[in-house]
Parts: C-alpha cells; structure tokens; sequence
C-alpha cells in the first residue's frame, strides 16, 4: 500500500486528470500528503496537501502574493477573462482588497443576514413545495442552484426578470480558472464576462439615478463608495466597480450551490448522520461545517511568492507559483481526528473552507446561513428523500460539486 501511496504521488499530474481523480480525488490527496507534501509539479508550480503549510501560506500574505497578473497573463492572454481575474477582490493584494473588502463587509455585517433570514425561509419553502408537487426532483436544478442566485441577486437588487442568464454566465467564468483550459472554454469564459459587463453597466446606470438602501444593496454601497469615500481611500474605478459585482456572483453562486448539493448527497451515503441529524436538527451549524471540511466546495486556491521563502522544510525561489489544496488539508489527521469519516457533530472543526487570515471569504456568514436553512428545511420536509441514479460531477478540480443529482423525495 505504501509503494503504491509513493507510485501515486510520484505520478500526479495536476495538468492530466482523470475521471476517477474527479470522482474521488481524496486516495490522492492522501498519498501527496504522506510522501509529497510540498510537491513540485513539472509546470513548475508546488501543489500543497498539509494542513499546516496551508494556515502559513494564507496568513503570510508579505511572502505569499494573491495578483495574479503575473500568473493569469499568459494562460488568459489580454483578453475579459484576464480583466475580471486580475480586477475582483479574491485576485489582488492590498490595498485594492482592503478598500473593496471593507465596502462588501459593510452590507454583509451580521444584522444585514440576519435580516435576509425570513426571506431566505420564504424561498427555500417555496421550492420545496414546487419539488412535493411534482413528487420527485432533479437537487441541483431544483434547489440547490436555485437559491444562491436568489440571494445574491438581491444583494445587488437585480430585478427578477433579469436573473435567467445570471448562473450561467458565473458558471463561465469560473470554469476558466480550471488548471487546463480548452480554447472552447476559454471563449465561453470571454463571452460570458463581456456580456455580463454590458448588462451591469445598464443595472449600476439605473442604480445611479434611483439609488438603493445601502444596508441592504451592495451595489448602491460601492456606487456610494466609488463617489463618496474618496478621503477614505475607498474609491472604486468604474472598471473595479463592474468586477467585484461579477466577483459578488460568483463567489456566492456556485459554491454554495455546491455546499447545498455536496451535503445533501453526503447524508444520502451516510444513512447513519441523516438519522441522526433528522432526530437532532439543532445539529444543522456542525453539519454545516462538517459538510465543508468532508466535501470542500473549493477545493484549490493560489498564491505566487514574492520572495524567496521556506515551507514545510522545502525552499521556494520569488516568483513560485503555489496551488493550496483545501480538499487535502480538510482531511488531514494531524488537524482532524479520522477525517475520512463522515461525522455531524464534529467538533472542535476548523477546516479551511473559507480559507484563513485576510483572504478568508467575505461571504462566509450568509453561505452558512444559506446551507442552514436549506439542507435542514429540505430534510424536515424530505426525511425519506434518496439519490435515486447516478450523480453526475461537474468534472472540475478547483469547484467541487455535481452537475445533476435525481432524487426520489419519498
């Protein structure tokens, strides 16, 4: 077994991935992590699986840079795709992440979510009654996907009629930042920005002249910040100001699609945690947070270092390009005790999620709510519901989730 650890982690190709890794790619991750953990790929780039090693690249953001100008501009060519990653606030440095984290945090502080939760409660109930009226369901087309566009288009206060072509312009965009890149996903990544800019540029034209409540609508508050903060430093170019609402969506949208899905999927597997989660639904945060470490909805994130720097024993010249793998350092059993298993009431359960330090998401508090009141609403009312055919993943590394789920409600 130990030969064949050595033989799988000598072989990993980030680059050549197949459809058993996409699977399951967590054998894999193990056997980097017992005998590679800082490994160098032959692009060059060190792909990490520790724990550890991931808590000091994020928290040490002097050695550990978050541009990607350097990275992104021969794989994205000056192209959309190379403007909206180098522009959105997870992508940059600050003192750009600085100025718009701060004017994002202002409309996500937790009296605003605390405020979404009776609308939130309305929506969830709503396509559940859908789902019981047709008696069967499709989880991530009819639920999972449904919710987390909902919500952030009311964040930005995009009018409902509008929303249609909203999941699949983020699915677009997102899907470009996978490691390989085909040149038909590259032009529906270039065409999806584009469009999406020209749609927002009518929406924040309209929000100018009839401006929002700024506690409730991100986009009123960066259009305010844009033009009233400058003092403060927190003035957003127009251009910056287009791409972190592009940013808003996707950050939002599939990741929490895929918490929603992953979790329920996983309770589908372990009958076990279902029933106890179905007789303790107070257990619903630690299943949340269980749900995030077992099955990370990102499962990669990437830093490029600016000098030269040590990690995990290994010396690292400026100018590394480093992959973060979350989906690794989530089971490692230095940090979490038999992480393999599958346990809704895990705790103490600091998993990397969100990442850690200053990049740790923004939207963090409103995904959990969202994954809450889902996944324990759909169980209450579906305590009999099963995966009733083969889920189809989405085959992606970076976003780990399912395309397709049938499910049967009971």
């Amino acid at each position: 077994m130990n030969a064949d650890a050595k033989a799988l982690a000598a072989s990993f190709n980030l680059e050549k991935l197949t459809p058993e890794f996409h699977d399951d790619p967590y054998p894999i991750y193990r056997a980097l992590r017992e005998n590679e953990p800082v490994k160098r790929l032959a692009s060059g780039t060190v792909f990490l699986t520790r724990y550890d090693d991931l808590v000091t690249t994020y928290k040490n953001t002097r050695s550990f840079s978050s541009d990607k100008k350097r990275e992104f501009a021969p794989k994205y060519g000056d192209t959309p795709l190379y403007e909206h990653h180098t522009t959105s606030l997870v992508f940059n440095d600050p003192p750009a992440h600085t100025r718009v984290r701060r004017l994002i945090m202002g409309a996500l502080s937790p009296r605003a979510i605390a405020g979404m939760e009776g609308d939130l409660v309305k929506l969830v109930d709503g396509l559940l009654d859908a789902i019981a009226a047709k008696g069967h369901c499709e989880l991530i087309e009819d639920f999972a996907a449904s919710i987390p566009i909902e919500v952030i288009g009311n964040l930005l206060d995009v009018p409902r009629d509008e929303r249609a072509p909203l999941r699949d312009w983020s699915l677009a965009i997102l899907g470009a930042l996978e490691p390989v890149v085909s040149a038909e996903a590259a032009a529906r990544g270039n065409k999806a920005v584009t469009d999406f800019l020209a749609y927002l540029e009518t929406l924040v034209a309209r929000r100018r002249q009839k401006p929002g409540n700024p506690d409730r609508d991100v986009l009123t508050r960066l259009i305010q910040g844009e033009g009233n903060a400058e003092e403060n430093g927190e003035r957003l170019t127009e251009k910056e100001l287009l791409h972190n609402c592009i940013f808003l969506l996707n950050a939002g949208h599939e990741t929490t699609t895929n918490l929603i899905g992953n979790g329920l999927v996983a309770l589908d597997r372990y009958p076990d945690q279902k029933q106890r989660l179905t007789d303790n639904p107070d257990m619903i945060k630690t299943a949340v947070e269980e749900i995030l470490r077992y099955e990370s909805s990102n499962q990669l994130g990437n830093r490029m270092t600016t000098e030269k720097v040590e990690l995990g024993g290994v010396m690292l010249e400026a100018g590394t390009s480093v992959t973060l793998c979350i989906g690794a350092a989530n089971r490692d059993p230095a940090q979490f005790p038999d992480p393999e298993r599958f346990d809704v009431a895990r705790t103490p359960n600091r998993h990397l999620a969100f990442a850690t330090g200053a990049h740790q998401c923004a939207g963090m508090a409103l995904a959990r709510l969202e994954g809450a009141i889902a996944i324990s609403r759909f169980l209450a009312r579906f305590p009999n519901y099963a995966v009733s055919g083969q889920p189809v993943r989405g085959g992606r590394v970076r976003f780990r989730g399912f395309l397709s789920v049938p499910c049967s409600i009971g």
